[in-house]
């Protein structure tokens, strides 16, 4: 399915977003309730003409490099503008896309409230295309960001060598999900049965909430931050086209055979690329301890680990907790800016 007409973006490649000042500014919310003026929001066009959404936040003077940012299921890079800007001050050009399908990407379901893709494939094939010409336009070094599936699917990329970034930052990876007492096969294979009795494209798990809103028991699972938390209901109201509900029983599927795939003897061993991760060993949403395996697994990674004062979304998370993450993502883009990591 080709990406609808973005409410608040034109529809045409290159062109600029058409936003109000009313949308741009927002008291309550500061910068992660704006869309800064250097800012650009446009559309990529993938190799099969589907129309991706992307946002560039340019530096005025000399880069010290690029940045691009993937998000996690259901995200739009509205919830990580103030991150964003944050990179971008410290001197780094960065850009963030949605992923097909998602945010400001049209849908590839049978709605607009389905998470569903055919295969976690076509993501990757969606980000190679992008990097090789984002990364002939923008100077180097050059660092891939992924937070949760936005994690996982970067990583995926660098270990099937879809694309080679000098460096890799993953917040909280989609590397396993929290399941009690079942395997990941024997859960795998109920979620493949699932999609052979009925439609894959249907939901998963129950959407019984407003469109615009989102489950009462959401900021348990994200974030202690209230108001960061609140930041995502503030842009769904005014851009309700980035709003997104359950996954469906395909892109369940799909995500538990990405997820094995990289579980495979020495798949993330022969990753060669400089990584940085941040998690917490109380998410739950993402297995800590897949997370944990697989920074054991890559050569040279580097982890910051936080415990219970942390929940999935880090970079969203009240100011002590996101600072330190933001700290130590910092030090790890120096050293290699610096040459004292590379491949």
């Amino acid at each position: 399915m080709r990406a609808s007409a973005c409410g608040l973006l034109k529809s045409n490649h290159g062109q600029e977003a058409g936003i109000s000042q009313a949308q741009k500014q927002d008291a309550a919310g500061g910068n992660r309730r704006s869309i800064p003026d250097d800012a650009r929001e446009h559309f990529w066009l993938a190799p099969d003409r589907h129309a991706i959404r992307r946002i560039d936040f340019p530096v005025a003077s000399t880069a010290r490099g690029s940045l691009l940012f993937l998000p996690g299921r259901g995200d739009a890079y509205e919830k990580y503008l103030e991150t964003l800007a944050h990179w971008q001050s410290g001197g780094w050009q960065v850009t963030a896309l949605d992923w097909r399908g998602q945010a400001g990407s049209g849908r590839l379901g049978r709605d607009h409230v389905a998470g569903h893709v055919d295969d976690f494939g076509t993501w990757v094939g969606d980000l190679a295309a992008f990097w090789k010409q984002w990364v002939e336009e923008n100077p180097a070094p050059h660092v891939l960001v992924g937070h949760s599936m936005g994690g996982h699917l970067v990583l995926r990329a660098v270990a099937e060598e879809a694309v080679i970034p000098d460096g890799l930052v993953l917040s909280a990876p989609m590397l396993g999900f929290v399941a009690k007492f079942l395997p990941m096969s024997w859960l795998h294979g109920i979620a493949w049965l699932m999609t052979r009795i009925g439609d894959p494209a249907r939901l998963a798990w129950k959407w019984s909430e407003k469109p615009l809103e989102l489950p009462k028991d959401r900021p348990n699972l994200l974030t202690h931050d209230p108001e960061r938390y609140a930041d995502e209901i503030w842009w769904r109201q005014r851009r309700p086209e980035i709003a997104m509900g359950p996954g469906s029983w395909g892109w369940v599927e799909r995500a538990y055979a990405s997820m094995r795939a990289l579980q495979r003897p020495g798949v993330l061993e022969a990753v060669s690329v400089p990584t940085y991760v941040i998690a917490t060993s109380e998410d739950r949403l993402v297995d800590p301890l897949a997370i944990a395996r697989a920074v054991a697994r890559i050569p040279g990674a580097e982890a910051l680990l936080f415990g219970s004062e942390a929940r999935h979304e880090i970079l969203r998370e009240v100011d002590a907790v996101r600072d330190r993450a933001l700290a130590g993502i910092d030090g790890f883009l120096e050293k290699l800016k610096t040459g004292q990591i590379r491949a």
